[in-house]
């Protein structure tokens, strides 16, 4: 499978388990779907058949609530049938809102931020200590990296010269209820980096030959660690979805929200792959009405403020 596939399979389960659900972060998913379907369908060494397999690459999503993401991927490498997919957020399910290790394929529980990069640069050091080959990759959200425990597993991971550490930034510019620099300053997000001694690339992380390009010299890279800063589009593939902070929380609903995901999705359905849900797309779609909340800015900047913030004085 390519992972433009991939990619498109990962949207069009994300709408589906968030939908049945009524699961939260739909946005963050659509976001990631780029990051995910590279490193699975191209980059990553692993064997579904053998999830524990101890030369498999190690990979954790630190932005753990966009893990229905990680759960399609694993689900189309074939670590579980597609069909449990369904369960997403269910009670008694493998598939918990957040990353779950009770899954095969996940080495690392996740939701509570700011955890996955220590982890992985343990796992890295671990690997480096055994002189075991395989790279241990993690993505982390960009309002993730407000977290202090972040920034010392940064420095960890330079002092160790850990190269075997890849870390992906999910730089979609948004977090919670707010664009990130209204919610707390993050730029020049490059430049922190830098500064912390890791090898920084920036790069379109919508673009699978950017990411592609990125990751394989991400592999030749001796004596550091290496960053992407992947800049995405929150909600990437829905147009009124697309850097939209309501749909950091917001599942799609039965009606229009549903139908136009769904239809939306089925116009740019690559060759090669047929959909697992409408296979034929929705015969009569329902439209957004004329009071329709859509296509509003929805950032708490936008729709609230203090008064000392609307005048722009100072804290």
């Amino acid at each position: 499978m390519t992972s433009t596939q991939l990619a498109w399979l990962i949207r069009r389960h994300g709408i589906e388990m968030t939908h049945i659900s009524g699961g939260s972060h739909i946005a963050s998913v659509l976001s990631v779907a780029d990051i995910i379907a590279v490193l699975y369908a191209d980059i990553m060494q692993f064997n579904p058949e053998h999830p524990k397999w101890d030369e498999r690459d190690r990979f954790i999503l630190s932005k753990g609530h966009a893990g229905a993401a990680i759960y399609a991927a694993l689900a189309e490498s074939g670590f579980f049938p597609s069909e449990e997919l369904k369960t997403h957020y269910a009670n008694g399910s493998r598939l918990s809102g957040h990353v779950s290790h009770h899954l095969p394929g996940v080495d690392f529980s996740t939701g509570s931020l700011g955890h996955g990069l220590s982890a992985a640069a343990g796992m890295a050091f671990a690997a480096k200590q055994d002189h075991k080959k395989h790279r241990v990759f993690v993505v982390l959200g960009d309002g993730e990296c407000d977290e202090g425990s972040v920034w010392e597993a940064a420095l960890f991971a330079n002092h160790f010269r850990l190269d075997n550490l890849v870390a992906i930034i999910d730089h979609n510019h948004m977090q919670s209820l707010d664009f990130c620099e209204k919610t707390i300053e993050l730029e020049s997000l490059s430049s922190k980096w830098q500064a912390f001694g890791w090898n920084t690339l920036e790069i379109d992380g919508n673009d699978h030959d950017a990411l592609r390009a990125a990751l394989q010299s991400a592999e030749n890279e001796l004596h550091k660690p290496t960053v992407i800063i992947a800049n995405t589009a929150k909600g990437k593939g829905i147009d009124f979805m697309e850097n939209d902070i309501l749909w950091h929380y917001r599942f799609p609903h039965s009606d229009w929200e549903y139908d136009g995901a769904v239809m939306q999705l089925h116009r740019s359905k690559p060759d090669g792959i047929e959909d697992p849900y409408t296979p034929d797309g929705i015969s009569n779609p329902i439209l957004p009405g004329e009071d329709a909340d859509i296509f509003r800015d929805h950032t708490m900047s936008a729709t609230y403020a203090p008064t000392w913030m609307q005048k722009g004085d100072p804290v």
